[in-house]
């Protein structure tokens, strides 16, 4: 495995592991979200989702990371991120964030998502979704073999902040292989044409978190949630890319 730097360029061989990690985290991403209904707890949709990556041959990246007591991340409405699984129970009209993550053949698939618990949203919630869709979507678009970091991060933060929400600065998305963070940071905002080049053999999952409101945070005394510090509405959505000699290819397809 080469370097550049600190940042771990990926083999054609360890991009092939981390696609079916990729996919395999997309693919029960989206089986998780099949099967949140009103009334069931996050501490549900924990176990749920533990069966389903274990039923697959994976194993939580998650769960005991730096203490972390979860396999997934649900986070409800004003949490950013992080939100540990419990007892709280979901609502019709909730906007969750999904986060999993989990390692397959000793590589990690990381991938996240926002939604609406009962799927009818209200103007502001989907507007919000939307800009965070596309805000991720276009830093993926920016995330081109001889780009720069700072490319990907303006590409994100200039979405969002066009639909009139902003990002959150503390946070952002990573590299990914063997260990689920790895370098570089991608910050969710940045200045075009500035940081890292990007170069073949890359791997980045890039995250935007979009808040309605202020772009400040606070942290809940748990050690892990993070919320909107004025209780505005928040979303989270993450893919895994690897930056290749024939385009950019999406490891999380969802």
């Amino acid at each position: 495995m080469a370097q550049t730097s600190r940042i771990e360029l990926k083999s054609p061989r360890e991009i092939d592991l981390l696609r079916k990690a990729g996919q395999i985290s997309a693919e029960i991403l989206l089986a998780l979200k099949e099967k949140v209904v009103s009334g069931m707890t996050t501490k549900d949709l924990d176990i749920i989702a533990e069966k389903m990556m274990r039923g697959r041959g994976a194993v939580p990246s998650f769960l005991n990371y730096r203490g972390y007591p979860a396999s997934v991340c649900t986070s409800i409405n004003d949490e950013v991120v992080h939100a540990i699984p419990g007892k709280r129970r979901l609502k019709e009209g909730d906007l969750l964030s999904l986060d999993i993550g989990m390692f397959v053949d000793d590589y990690c698939g990381d991938t996240a998502t926002s939604f609406i618990v009962g799927g009818k949203a209200t103007p502001e919630q989907e507007r919000l979704m939307q800009a965070g869709r596309e805000s991720l979507q276009a830093s993926i678009d920016a995330a081109l073999l001889g780009n720069r970091l700072g490319d990907v991060s303006h590409a994100m933060q200039s979405v969002v902040e066009k639909a009139g929400f902003h990002v959150v600065r503390e946070y952002g998305g990573h590299g990914i292989g063997r260990a689920m963070h790895e370098e570089p940071h991608v910050a969710c905002y940045g200045a075009p044409q500035t940081g890292i080049r990007l170069v073949e053999g890359m791997v980045l999952a890039l995250e935007v978190m979009a808040n309605a409101g202020t772009a400040a945070i606070v942290h809940n005394s748990d050690g892990w949630t993070v919320l909107t510090a004025d209780g505005s509405l928040s979303v989270h959505y993450e893919k895994m890319v690897a930056i290749t000699s024939h385009g950019t290819e999406i490891l999380t397809p969802h």
